[in-house]
Order: structure tokens, then C-alpha cells, then sequence
């Protein structure tokens, strides 16, 4: 038998379709916190730690109006979860892996209340090997420290693992560690980003990975 093998997923952007949820949230938050920061600018920061996203975009808010900032940002992303929908192919993908005898794990550093509503969407604990959240690490991607987790969850090492996510902050923390990155489109980054961070593979959604999961690292893995 061939060694154990893993595939990490990303949620936020690449199971679910909350980037822009976030981004909302973000904005209002900012907003009643003071400051005003383009919707757009936000968006490209999704997916990196929460202190440096608000030291990123408003690095002059106190300490006190940063913590607010980020206690509102959490309640108006919980106010609009009945807008969350899951993206083509996230159920399918995370089951025929499954099915194919790799290791599937949920390798997220969302808080542990979102990241209850987000696996209660995706309905699929029967086929996760493992789950990490914002609680296992102080600091998150573009930080490596959750990639590491997720591979010592997985039991696997880094060799033997793909992690699939949307941002570059995924692909920046992956290469810390050595994991391949496959990068895909649907939390709204580019294709030319993703790969000019190092990306190997990179495709519209994780429908179109599953299609196509025989031209991307994961094929050597199963």
C-alpha cells in the first residue's frame, strides 16, 4: 500500500462562496469603527489574519477600535450566513477524494462559531479525516502555522499533501512548508496572481478540479 496521502481545502472562497459576504462585513465594520476603506481593497485581503488584514487596511485605528472593528466584522458575517451558498463542486470533490482513498481535510483558520456554520453548509463530516479552525493557531495565513497543523492532523508529510485554496495567502503560506498549492478562481483572485505566487495548478472552482484532477498534483497522490 502505497504511503497515506491528504488534499487540504480552504473554505472561505473555495468550498463556500463567502469572500464577498466577508468583504461586506468587513466594510460595515471598518465603517462604524471610523474608517472607510474600499470594498475592493478588503477583497483582496480576505483570506489573511484577521490583525493583519485590520493593521493592513486600517493600520490607525487604536487598539480598542481595532478589536471593535473586528467583534463587528464577526457579528454582521453571522447576521448575513443565510445568504452563504456552496460553490459547483464542493460536496463532490471533497467526497470522490474520499472514495479514492486520500485523506480529506478541512485546513481552515476561520473562528470556530463561522467555521460551525460553514461545515453545517457543506454537510460532509462523514468523508473529513480532520478539521482545524482559528483556535489552533495564533496566527493565520499568510502565516504557515495552519498548514503545519493540518499536516500533522492529516499524518501525513508535507511530500504527501495538496492543500486547494483561493487566495494568495494559501499558496505564500503552503510554500513556507512545502505543500503544492492548487489554486482556484472562485474566491475572485486571478489566475496570473495565484500563479505568480506559485500556484502548480489553477482552475476555475473545485468542479472544475474534480474534472480535471488527473492533470493536477493531486494525481500523483492517488
Amino acid at each position: 500500500m502505497p504511503d497515506p496521502a491528504a488534499v487540504l481545502f480552504d473554505v472561505d472562497g473555495t468550498l463556500v462562496d463567502s469572500n464577498y459576504l466577508h468583504a461586506r462585513a468587513w466594510h460595515s465594520a471598518f465603517r462604524e469603527a471610523g474608517v472607510i476603506v474600499p470594498t475592493w481593497r478588503i477583497h483582496r485581503a480576505i483570506g489573511m489574519d484577521g490583525a493583519t488584514l485590520i493593521q493592513t487596511l486600517a493600520g490607525d485605528l487604536d487598539d480598542k477600535a481595532a478589536e471593535h472593528a473586528d467583534e463587528l466584522h464577526s457579528r454582521f458575517y453571522r447576521e448575513s450566513a443565510d445568504e452563504l451558498t456552496l460553490l459547483p463542486g464542493a460536496r463532490e470533490v471533497l467526497a470522490d477524494l474520499h472514495d479514492q482513498g486520500l485523506r480529506v481535510l478541512l485546513a481552515s483558520s476561520a473562528a470556530p462559531d463561522e467555521l460551525s456554520i460553514l461545515r453545517k453548509l457543506l454537510d460532509s463530516e462523514s468523508v473529513l479525516y480532520a478539521v482545524t479552525s482559528g483556535e489552533d493557531v495564533d496566527t493565520a495565513k499568510p502565516d504557515p502555522s495552519i498548514v503545519r497543523v493540518a499536516l500533522e492532523r492529516a499524518g501525513v508529510p508535507a511530500r504527501r499533501a495538496v492543500f486547494v485554496g483561493d487566495a494568495v495567502w494559501d499558496v505564500r503560506a503552503c510554500a513556507a512548508v512545502g505543500v503544492p498549492t492548487v489554486g482556484v478562481l472562485s474566491g475572485g483572485i486571478s489566475r496570473a496572481e495565484l500563479q505568480d505566487e506559485g500556484a502548480a495548478f489553477v482552475c476555475d472552482d473545485v468542479a472544475h478540479l474534480l474534472r480535471e484532477v488527473d492533470r493536477s498534483p493531486i494525481a500523483p497522490l492517488l
